[in-house]
């Protein structure tokens, strides 16, 4: 006789939480949960909310069990402890208990399959104690099915109970939100992650590297499912024993030392080496896409470490990573670190886009290291004003140190010798001054709006000439300041469009706001005043009412004073002929 093969569980299914104390990283939610239960006012109606993996449709099945379990003994009441033993416990977690009812509403998302929970709502549960109706992904129910399900969510039978699920709470109605209890499943923190995952991995008698958990931690991104199934992928890549290296390979990432090493080479404008070291890494796996997130990630990180730096003390990140990185968010000004942003963002874009990404990816990053090059504003201005910038302190005369890739390449053309030390607050001033006189000369050459409206005109965009000359009141106007009240049809973009525009065409910044009174006329008014002061006379008029009212999308498209109907006609009649003229009177 041939033996019965057991069945593998998958990791997220074998190690789901059975009760509250399980639920890992929602410690808000599972104490008002057991106040509600404790106080004995569990509510009519729930409503779950987060991110994929955060546990959802569990809480769902664990507040059911709670509700429904009778204990060992057959006579517990609700609690937040469910036994996990008793009939309806056990039924509930395999999911065919009678009076337990999953709808997914992605695939039921109309009035007729909620009528069959509202006909079916009058109806005693068949054994437990409250009939539960747990629907995920509510927000995909259709418009009819919500307003069908209004009334008898408000004044459910006190025996009904509904759980809702979803990761959309955007989409869900208001008046649905109002008659439930609101929980906000919060993304799982990665220390909270990496010890459930090293309690998985002991469990299954797993070796996994630490390095590695925080790997899978980082990917998951708070999802507790996702680094239990990334970790259940892991293990048996690993075959037991599982390294950083392994996991990196599984996931397509780059190693992120090397990831460092290239974002070094970049600032420092060496194209030939970040060239080699992205081919390097392409030809070990890594994916030319995953290298440009890697880079915009730790783009990202820098910066925000660079304003607030506690927030190096990452337990995915490695210890020499946060050195480096720590090293990086001291040396970098943050004008450089939001440029390379931007760009990477663009380079993201077409790299998705482009037939070859490894060439796209290249192209990306010979861009960036040669935008390391370009020299500050402060370095701008001192040209323009025929200065050179102060020489940089000698590493051992207490200023700041030379360092990699703030500043401009060196002429030999290898190293870069890049200076980042601070100026002096008289230099400091000089340079704020120089900027604040370059500004107002640029801005001088724009006097009055007039001036601004014909810069519009001259680089011919005519979308925003006519909402300007219609829908802009102007209230007031100074070079590089402009305070306006928009008409009643106005885009709303329009202030945000005009201010865009002009500090592009002008290379200045300008402050457009927007009042809500003390407007004058727009162009278009002041430019056709006699003409609409006409139509508004031929709109008073009791005939064009009474037409108006009949036809209310009616417009006047031309109006013919007597005076233009007068000189149409002359205009168009014959020269009149002298009868009195004789032709023999010369004779």
């Amino acid at each position: 006789m041939q033996d019965t093969p057991s069945t593998y569980q998958v990791l997220a299914r074998k190690y789901r939480p059975e009760t509250f104390a399980d639920l890992v990283g929602q410690d808000a939610m599972v104490r008002t949960l057991r106040n509600a239960f404790e106080a004995d006012r569990i509510a009519q109606a729930f409503i779950m909310t987060g991110i994929r993996g955060t546990g959802k449709t569990t809480t769902a099945r664990i507040i059911a069990k709670g509700m429904n379990c009778i204990g060992p003994d057959g006579a517990g009441g609700p609690t937040t402890e469910p036994c996990g033993t008793c009939e309806h416990c056990t039924a509930i977690m395999e999911g065919r208990h009678v009076d337990v009812i999953e709808m997914d509403a992605a695939s039921n998302t109309g009035v007729a399959n909620i009528r069959e929970i509202i006909d079916s709502v009058h109806y005693r549960a068949a054994s437990a104690r409250y009939k539960v109706y747990i629907i995920d992904e509510v927000h995909m129910l259709s418009t009819g099915a919500f307003n069908a399900l209004l009334k008898t969510l408000e004044e459910p039978p006190a025996h009904v109970k509904f759980i809702f699920a979803t990761t959309e709470i955007r989409k869900v109605p208001v008046t649905v939100l109002s008659r439930c209890q609101r929980f906000d499943l919060r993304r799982i923190e990665p220390e909270v992650m990496i010890a459930l995952m090293r309690k998985i991995a002991a469990a299954e008698g797993a070796d996994i590297a630490e390095d590695a958990l925080a790997l899978i931690a980082r990917a998951a991104e708070g999802s507790a499912r996702d680094a239990t199934s990334l970790l259940d992928q892991a293990i048996s890549h690993g075959a037991g024993e599982t390294t950083a290296e392994q996991v990196r390979a599984m996931l397509g990432l780059a190693d992120r030392g090397r990831v460092l090493d290239l974002f070094d080479m970049i600032l420092k404008g060496d194209a030939a080496g970040a060239l080699s070291e992205l081919s390097a890494q392409y030809a070990e796996g890594a994916d030319p896409m995953a290298v440009l997130r890697d880079l915009a990630e730790i783009t990202h990180w820098v910066s925000v470490v660079k304003i607030t730096p506690e927030a190096a003390e990452d337990p995915t990140v490695s210890p020499d990573e946060r050195s480096r990185g720590l090293a990086m968010a001291d040396a970098l000004p943050m004008r450089v670190l939001t440029r390379l942003w931007q760009m990477l963002l663009k380079a993201l874009d077409e790299v998705s886009a482009a037939p070859n990404a490894m060439m796209a990816a290249e192209m990306a990053i010979i861009r960036l290291t040669h935008v390391a090059d370009l020299p500050s504003p402060e370095d701008l201005v001192r040209k323009l004003h025929g200065t050179t910038p102060p020489p940089a302190p000698a590493a051992n005369g207490g200023g700041a140190k030379p360092v990699h890739g703030t500043g401009a390449r060196a002429a030999g053309g290898g190293a870069s010798a890049i200076a980042s030390a601070p100026t002096s607050a008289g230099g400091s001033a000089a340079s704020a001054t120089a900027r604040a006189l370059d500004t107002e000369a640029a801005l001088a050459r724009f006097p009055t709006f007039d001036h601004v409206v014909e810069l519009i005109r001259a680089n011919r965009d005519g979308k925003l000439l006519a909402d300007v000359e219609t829908d802009l009141r102007l209230v007031s106007y100074q070079p590089g300041r402009i305070e306006f009240q928009p008409t009643e049809r106005a885009p709303r973009d329009l202030a945000q469009r005009l201010g865009h525009r002009l500090q592009m065409w002008t290379g200045n910044r300008w402050a457009v706001t927007i009042v809500n009174e003390g407007g004058g006329k727009t162009i278009d008014e002041e430019r056709n005043a006699e003409l609409y002061a006409l139509q508004d006379s031929a709109r008073a008029h009791p005939l064009m009412q009474a037409v108006l009212a009949e036809f209310p999308k009616a417009k006047i498209k031309e109006i013919r004073t007597p005076e233009k109907i007068a000189a149409e006609v002359e205009r168009a009649a014959l020269p009149v002929v002298d009868d009195e003229w004789d032709p023999f009177e010369d004779d």
